[in-house]
């Protein structure tokens, strides 16, 4: 059978974009697989799946797929492709449409000016809700990575978060650090990788690892995570500019316990057909 989709990107993180709504199909971890392939694929960060929601006060479900197969909790930049995705298809009227996730419920805000807003709820900071093992509750970490010691915040948007601060973006250790925290025993269910350099207390530069996926060209929850990191350490002040290598995404936090606001662009690629 063939199915219609929607190549789609949110500052350079891409998606493909599965409308399960109106068209019926089982979608399985190899298909993530095999359409993510960029040389045998169709090639993309992330698989979004858009479903009607099992839970009667939300508008959608919401299903992630790396494009090595894992499925995960939460994606930012993808959750703005959703929106402007759902918007565009007419599957919904609405521009304030609630969704759920793994992860929980978010909040999808279209606004007039093209961009998307989205509450992506408090950030969770406890180790076990991250999951990352740790003693207690601190605002950063010393992690032994092949016997040289780094030192880290741990945040959970939904999916998880080490964020590092670093002296200089162009130099960061990514590809060499990234993968090593990602699988790191301390993190269980493995770990995104972010690489923050402050430039001063509303802008910053960031880089990131993510699992599954390597580094890309933007991470949604990326952003909020180190956004919550730089203003609990004090570091930086509400709101946040981050830029990250596919573009620039303003971060909003009021503070433990109060929900990350993101907001940022989402751009249709092209339409296509694969065959499952």
């Amino acid at each position: 059978m063939l199915l219609r989709f929607t190549k789609m990107h949110g500052l350079g993180n891409d998606f493909m974009v599965l409308d399960l709504v109106s068209q019926h199909a089982h979608i399985l971890p190899k298909h993530a697989k095999q359409w993510g392939d960029r040389h045998t694929g169709i090639g993309f960060d992330q698989l979004l799946i858009v479903e009607a929601p099992n839970n009667p006060d939300v508008d959608f479900r919401y299903r992630i797929f790396n494009a090595d197969g894992s499925e995960v909790e939460q994606c930012g930049n993808g959750a703005r492709c959703f929106a402007r995705f759902v918007l565009d298809k007419r599957l919904t009227a609405k521009r304030r449409i609630r969704v759920e996730t793994k992860s929980g419920i978010i909040e999808l805000d279209v606004r007039n000016d093209g961009q998307i807003g989205v509450n992506m709820g408090a950030p969770r900071l406890m180790p076990a809700d991250i999951p990352f093992e740790a003693a207690a509750q601190a605002l950063s970490y010393q992690l032994d990575v092949d016997g040289t010691t780094v030192e880290l915040a741990a945040v959970s948007m939904g999916n998880p978060h080490a964020v590092l601060r670093v002296s200089d973006i162009n130099g960061a250790p990514v590809h060499e650090l990234g993968p090593k925290i990602e699988n790191h025993a301390r993190f269980p269910a493995r770990v995104n990788v972010g690489f923050l350099q402050v430039i001063d207390r509303h802008r910053a530069q960031l880089r990131v690892w993510e699992r599954g996926a390597g580094e890309t060209q933007a991470c949604g929850t990326g952003a909020c995570a180190a956004a919550v990191a730089a203003i609990s350490q004090g570091w930086m002040d509400s709101p946040l500019l981050i830029d990250l290598p596919g573009g620039r995404l303003s971060i909003e936090w009021a503070g433990p316990g109060q929900p990350v606001m993101m907001t940022g662009p989402a751009v249709r690629v092209y339409e296509g057909q694969v065959r499952l």
